[in-house]
């Protein structure tokens, strides 16, 4: 017997944008309002197409969170305990989320609308998105830029080196809402 999730009484539309790269990659997702930071993270990371191997941080308002042990020493709250519901509110329609403090990849939130939830629909789920997220260490926006031109032109000294790097092909056009949406499903995200 499948358990049965609880219900959700209103449902966040947040566009994600990732600052800082052209052409523009962007999500379009819809969360629970009452969804903690931590699990927020964990979807940011699905929809985006990162694998969660480094440090991140939220700011919203005037404050922010992390996941990092020594959260203080970065002058940070502990993410663990709160909920975007009510750091947001109805006052808030735009943060951040930072992912990876040295490659620095900055992603701009915005809260589109507050709605009710369709009964049958998976939450979190992603309804939108254009283009692949960047491959983990690539080296921020700059290195994205360099791995771009790299892998586009078969003379270019580091073009084999880096598609074997990145696992023999990469399509910077490509994204799979299909395929994100599963994973969301599969992690009980």
């Amino acid at each position: 017997m499948v358990a049965r999730r609880k219900p959700v009484a209103t449902v966040f539309a947040l566009r994600v944008e990732l600052r800082h790269v052209e052409p523009l990659i962007w999500r379009r997702v819809h969360v629970p309002a009452e969804i903690s930071l931590p699990r927020l993270h964990d979807v940011l990371q699905v929809v985006m197409g990162w694998t969660d191997s480094h440090l991140h941080s939220f700011s919203i308002g005037d404050r922010r969170y992390t996941n990092a042990e020594d959260h203080e020493d970065l002058d940070m709250l502990a993410e663990k305990g709160h909920g975007l519901e009510g750091l947001v509110g109805d006052r808030v329609r735009e943060f951040e989320y930072e992912y990876d403090f040295g490659d620095g990849w900055e992603h701009r939130i915005i809260v589109e609308a507050t709605r009710k939830p369709v009964a049958d629909w998976p939450y979190p789920l992603c309804v939108a998105g254009e283009r692949a997220c960047p491959p983990e260490d690539v080296g921020g926006p700059p290195g994205y830029e360099e791995f771009l031109e790299a892998i586009s032109d078969a003379k270019h000294e580091e073009h084999d080196r880096l598609l074997v790097w990145v696992g023999g092909a990469f399509d910077p056009e490509g994204f799979d809402m299909n395929a994100v949406n599963r994973e969301l499903r599969r992690r009980r995200l």
